[in-house]
């Protein structure tokens, strides 16, 4: 999962190189960060799903070989200045990342008997730690290093081969259905818990990456002419800042949660309203240090709803339906990615200061709705 989760944004602070080096706009490299979530969600949709049926191991199996086949295309394609061959280099990675999300979070779930109120946090942290070293070490490698659009790339083939060498060591802890249904009800969400998934998980869940994205795909752009010569490195430590902090609140912000409402989630999105609101005053000054601040605090909010999210989820799914919730979760999670895009096409109308200043009234909104709801429909 961290193999897998480190290729999947190692691309993102290489954003202003694209920008830079291949003459590509705003709107086209966001487009392509968001990319990968047309591999994500079939993933997400079929490989969870499958997982319940078959075993956890046969489809997370795929993961490793379509994100090495991931990197080796983006590494082509930042040669060839290609936005195509960078497009469909993303696509693959977004498959092995959906397929890690879906199936390996909830083999994980089902790995942690010692501890089972630790399994959303230990998903959680893998892929967060993935993320936030997967950008700060390619960042690095592209500001310094020499081959700067192959090696972040050829670094992550590498350990993730490691991780693929060690995966079938791996107990399996779903066996094969007999007599499985259809797919589709794989992907429903438990009767008594529909009405919590609608009120309280859904209007969250594009905020884990809205959030995260905001910090490190929008900020570091608009900050690029402040640090001239540095742009990709300083790029990489706003990933780093953002999910640094995501690792640390999902450490010690594991206390948060109650069973009996939604208090992980409020106080996520609580965060992400101040985190909104730097971001907008960023737009505002282009204050390096206000726009670290913001990359913070919107890392703290991606950290707490992720957390937050995976154990509503986990604890209205049965095992038989664990990964197919899970990969809903994550659908939904992941429409957050297309934010950076959106704002980029809106941006010449209305402006980032204005945009983010919208987000934070919608993040409060969201937060009210969670607020009225946090005590409804509780899982028995």
């Amino acid at each position: 999962m961290f193999a897998v989760a480190w290729g999947g944004n190692e691309f993102t602070p290489l954003l202003v190189m694209y920008r830079a080096e291949n003459q590509m706009s705003a709107l086209t490299v966001d487009l392509l960060l968001g990319a990968y979530v047309l591999g994500i969600i079939p993933a997400l949709l079929v490989g969870g799903p499958l997982s319940d049926r078959y075993g956890r191991r046969p489809l997370l199996l795929w993961a490793p070989a379509f994100g090495i086949i991931g990197s080796a295309v983006l590494a082509a394609g930042g040669a060839a200045d290609q936005a195509v061959v960078l497009g469909a280099g993303r696509v693959c990675s977004g498959i092995a990342l959906g397929l890690v999300m879906a199936v390996g979070t909830s083999w994980v779930k089902e790995l942690s008997v010692d501890a089972p109120a630790t399994a959303a946090r230990r998903a959680s942290l893998s892929l967060t730690a993935g993320f936030g070293a997967g950008a700060a070490v390619a960042a690095s490698l592209a500001q310094w290093g020499p081959w700067q659009a192959q090696l972040p790339y050829l670094v992550n083939i590498v350990l993730t081969a490691g991780a693929w060498v060690l995966l079938p060591g791996a107990p399996e802890t779903r066996e094969r259905s007999a007599n499985p249904g259809r797919l589709r009800d794989d992907l429903r969400i438990p009767a008594g818990s529909y009405r919590r998934f609608l009120l309280v998980v859904a209007p969250t869940a594009p905020w884990v990456f809205g959030a995260a994205a905001s910090a490190y795909a929008i900020l570091p752009g608009l900050l690029a002419a402040q640090v001239p010569g540095l742009a990709v490195s300083f790029s990489g430590l706003m990933c780093l800042v953002a999910l640094g902090t995501g690792v640390s609140v999902q450490m010690f912000g594991h206390g948060l949660d109650n069973p009996r409402s939604a208090r992980g989630i409020v106080v996520a999105l609580a965060v992400a309203v101040p985190g909104m609101a730097l971001a907008a005053a960023t737009a505002t000054t282009r204050s390096v240090l206000l726009g670290l601040v913001a990359a913070a605090v919107l890392g703290a909010a991606y950290g707490l709803l992720l957390l937050g999210g995976l154990r509503e989820v986990q604890r209205m799914a049965t095992p038989d339906d664990l990964a197919g919730l899970t990969a809903v979760y994550y659908c939904l999670s992941y429409l957050g990615f297309f934010v950076p895009a959106v704002l980029a096409a809106l941006d010449p109308v209305v402006g980032y200061p204005a945009l983010f200043a919208a987000g934070a009234v919608l993040a409060t909104a969201c937060l009210a709705l969670v607020l009225a709801n946090r005590h409804r429909a509780l899982p028995t």
